[in-house]
């Protein structure tokens, strides 16, 4: 242990007290710790928490004079787990350690409504690879014994000391996994804050779809001609020989031709795009490649597809590679498309790629294929994609674009009222995809027939209750829960419960309430006030509330659609989880109010003349289904997961449906075990509703998807070359509405402003100070800005144009080293490179500060970056060093 050694590890204590339980490293320190410490430390964590004995624990260790401490700390570390923490120690760089702090504030923020909507023992197993193996059994051993909301306070706890990088992506994975409805609040993501929230209609809650699946076909039906069991990898990435419609779908694109597939879902488009992959880069002579990206819009589907093209391609010899954005940051995109011969991507990371110059051109691909096509409109990143494709074709480039073919199984019409509009919408989104054929199959669709087989539709209006007491109690708990958050914001004045967010005529006990919490929790992660602490309190108060109207909401609609007494159970079980965990003053307050409705809630739930009308008519259904066909498999689709228990519970205790065996499928499990939904000859689709209006928009969809395949029928006997002309009309004049609108600029602030250390607030420079390089990248003129920053090498410094990535840069001030960007050269010059989200701007004027995530949001007079100023202020310089020799 060298002096150098001791004196970092003091000063970088803050970090790994933050990390590190010291109690999960006792036991590999005994020979330099004695009994009586051990217990002292341990005492410590008991009663003040870890943090606390971290202290201790460095206290102690700083102390030590015996040989080998140090080295024996290090391995203590690695062999507890804690890889993160050790790998930073042993550089001394806590950088990725650094960046993991904006998370953990948007965890502590966000901690009352994790501990409400997450169920620990789900997500475990995906996130325990961020976890020390002590803690998961500590997160299993509460869940059970305390319950699962003390469980996921646990879990928090145990992820705000995690010193794994990617945890919060990894997190981001099993929420999605599990389709939690945290997810939408757990924003990992760049631009997240730009996600917008999905307008729902009142009555979407008061369906209940049914499914009826005969099962006279083998379940497991193959898109291909070969037989393949179930065990085994899926045909359509085996060698196979595919069916005629499949050979049909997938013969223009073959041709090189630019097209847009349009078949229905299960029936193989995956295995299609292999098809037209393999016969695309085999028809490139010897010398000369092809190059293939292919877009999936989901994560999910991206790992299936990568799946599919890794096991298909590779053993043909292709490379085959994908990026997304989990991990995005930690690969280099230039080398994986430089070194693959087949690049699947997530389409954001092709956005960003060309946007920072990584992918200088779309040119060094050969072919494009966008899965679910149809997303491309407005701002998605397949527009984007694609609007630089097209001004690379309208603009006279001479250098060749790659081939084009999208995926989907249905095109859509928009909001098109005729015939006439539909084929507009569509050919507009042929014109964004540049294609002038639409592929669907019409020479084989006997064939087709046979592999799919589209449901019968049946649509049924069953009657609400008469009066419905259940509602009106929880209603009022609800209105005093609102009226209570509302309270926490009367002191401030100008914020107020109803401004966060832009929903209005919400009810309870539908999705649009629903979505409205999640708004007003999103307004909440970004909420500021100069006062810290209050700002804090107000944060976690207005969660706990939202939490608990959440509640209540899904107990409404649990009600609505199953029995009132599954609504109450499932209430009693939350508040029961609430008294197991934490417990603070709000939460008492809200649990009382509910207790003392209990008893007329009881009452109101076992009141046989409160019974579910609609249950009584799919108990019918059911019935006469299964009297028919004893063989008869059934999905019941349902909007939530309470509600899908609460309908399981109902099945298994009504003696008229005792023959059934209900299971749960949620989730990604979805996938697999309902792919062949509705495809068995049949097959019946109920549709089991309240509200005539929803039926009345079902019966709309199946003519608009009439109107869909009509228009597409229509656009298919067009002439090409006539189809190809109207085509290239609507993209120049998208175009040229596309570059008027960027020469509309808001207008620009000419005050000049302080750039302010994000973390410890030092002046860093002014906005006169900064230059714009090439359009998009920000650096800073002044001398003394050099003062204010020290570097770092870069984890991964590469060249892309006229840059080359050299070194990071951070705040200067040792008790911050706050990350604020990149040095690099551009040109002949060593420039730093600043991200303006690590900075707070102040208006030199008023003092006041603002933060802003991207510089494109930041108005203020930005002034191109010029190589004569830079020189002139470098001739200075060397006039002045010239001076002072004199």
């Amino acid at each position: 242990m060298t002096a150098e050694q001791r004196r970092n590890l003091h000063a970088f204590r803050g970090y790994v007290s933050k990390i590190l339980d010291p109690t999960y490293i006792l036991s590999y320190m005994t020979p330099w710790f004695r009994d009586d410490v051990v217990q002292r430390i341990q005492a410590e964590k008991n009663n003040k928490g870890p943090m606390e004995a971290a202290s201790l624990f460095l206290q102690v260790l700083l102390e030590l004079q015996e040989e080998g401490w140090f080295r024996g700390f290090l391995d203590a570390l690695h062999q507890a787990g804690y890889s993160g923490l050790c790998e930073a120690i042993e550089s001394w760089d806590f950088q990725k350690i650094e960046k993991l702090e904006e998370y953990r504030l948007l965890l502590k923020r966000l901690q009352p409504e994790f501990k409400t909507t997450i169920n620990p023992k789900d997500i475990l197993p995906e996130i325990s690879g961020c976890l020390i193996s002590q803690e998961c059994e500590e997160i299993i051993q509460i869940s059970s014994n305390k319950g699962l909301m003390a469980g996921a306070e646990k879990m928090t706890e145990c992820l705000l000391r995690s010193d794994k990088e990617n945890w919060p992506k990894t997190l981001k994975l099993a929420l999605e996994k599990e389709e939690s409805k945290f997810s939408e609040l757990w924003m990992v993501e760049k631009g997240a804050e730009n996600v917008q929230m999905k307008d729902l209609e009142d009555d979407e809650m008061k369906t209940l779809d049914i499914q009826i699946v005969y099962k006279e076909e083998p379940e497991n039906q193959n898109l291909s001609q070969n037989p393949c069991p179930s065990s085994e990898v899926p045909p359509a990435y085996s060698p196979l020989k595919p069916r005629n419609f499949q050979l049909e779908l997938a013969l223009p694109a073959q041709k090189g031709k630019n097209t847009i597939i349009c078949a229905p879902t299960g029936c193989g488009k995956t295995f299609v795009a292999l098809l037209i992959c393999e016969h695309h880069l085999k028809q490139f002579p010897q010398g000369r490649k092809g190059k293939v990206v292919f877009f999936a819009v989901q994560l999910p589907l991206y790992e299936q597809q990568k799946s599919a093209f890794s096991e298909y391609f590779e053993r043909l010899g292709y490379k085959v590679s994908g990026i997304s954005g989990e991990i995005a940051d930690s690969v280099s995109v230039e080398q994986i498309v430089e070194n693959n011969d087949i690049i699947i991507l997530t389409p954001q990371i092709l956005v960003n790629s060309l946007k920072d110059g990584t992918i200088p051109s779309l040119s060094i691909f050969t072919l494009m294929i966008f899965d679910e096509c149809h997303n491309t409109n407005k701002n998605h990143p397949y527009n984007m994609i694609m609007f630089n494709y097209l001004d690379q074709k309208l603009g006279g480039s001479s250098d060749s674009l790659p081939q084009v073919v999208g995926l989907t199984a249905s095109v859509g019409v928009g909001d098109a009222k005729n015939e006439a509009e539909a084929t507009e919408y569509i050919c507009r989104l042929c014109a964004s995809l540049d294609t002038s054929v639409l592929t669907t199959v019409r020479d084989n669709l006997e064939e087709l027939e046979e592999v799919f087989y589209k449901p019968q539709k049946l649509f049924r209006k069953v009657e609400s209750r008469t009066t419905d007491k259940f509602k009106c109690v929880i209603s009022q708990l609800m209105a005093e829960t609102e009226a209570l958050a509302k309270s926490i914001f009367e002191e401030l004045g100008t914020v107020t419960l109803e401004n966060l967010s832009r929903i209005q005529n919400r009810n309870f006990g539908t999705q649009k309430y629903e979505q409205w919490i999640i708004a007003v929790q999103k307004a909440c992660m970004v909420f500021q006030m100069p006062d810290k602490d209050e700002e804090s309190r107000i944060c976690k108060a207005l969660f706990l509330y939202t939490s608990h109207l959440r509640k209540y909401n899904d107990a409404l609609i649990i009600s609505e659609d199953a029995r009132m007494k599954d609504a109450l159970n499932y209430l009693k079980n939350f508040f029961s989880n609430v008294r197991a965990a934490g417990f603070d003053a709000i939460e008492q307050d809200l649990t009382q109010r509910f207790e003392e409705k209990l008893v007329e809630l009881e009452d109101i739930s076992v009141d046989p003349s409160n019974e579910n009308p609609k249950l009584k008519d799919l108990c019918f259904i059911l019935q006469e289904e299964y009297h028919l066909n004893p063989e008869t498999r059934t999905i019941l689709f349902v909007k939530t997961r309470a509600l899908v228990d609460a309908l399981k519970k109902w099945i298994e205790e009504n003696p008229k449906l005792s023959l059934l065996k209900p299971c749960i499928l949620t989730g990604r499990g979805r996938t697999n075990q309902t792919m062949g939904r509705g495809r068995a000859r049949g097959s019946k689709c109920f549709l089991l509703t309240s509200n005539a209006d929803v039926i009345e928009k079902e019966q709309l969809n199946i003519c608009k998807e009439k109107m869909m395949n009509d228009s597409i029928s229509s656009l298919q006997r067009w002439n090409e070359a006539v189809f190809k002309e109207k085509i290239h009309q609507i993209q120049v004049q998208e175009k040229l509405i596309r570059d008027n609108q960027g020469k509309v600029k808001p207008v620009v602030d000419k005050n000049n402003k302080k750039l302010l250390c994000g973390k410890c607030k030092t002046f860093a420079c002014y906005t006169a100070d900064i230059r714009v390089v090439e359009e998009c990248h920000f650096t800073v003129v002044r001398d003394a800005f050099r003062e204010c920053f020290v570097t770092k090498s870069h984890p991964s410094p590469k060249k892309f144009g006229n840059f080359e990535k050299k070194s990071k840069i951070f705040c200067a001030r040792k008790d911050c080293l706050h990350d604020w960007g990149i040095h690099m050269t551009y040109r002949t010059f060593e420039i730093p490179v600043i991200k303006i989200g690590s900075f707070v701007v102040e208006d030199v004027a008023t003092g006041a500060q603002t933060l802003y995530s991207k510089w494109k949001d930041f108005n203020f007079e930005k002034i191109p970056f010029d190589a004569a100023e830079m020189s002139a202020g470098a001739q200075d310089l060397n006039l002045q060093a010239m001076n002072g020799l004199e």
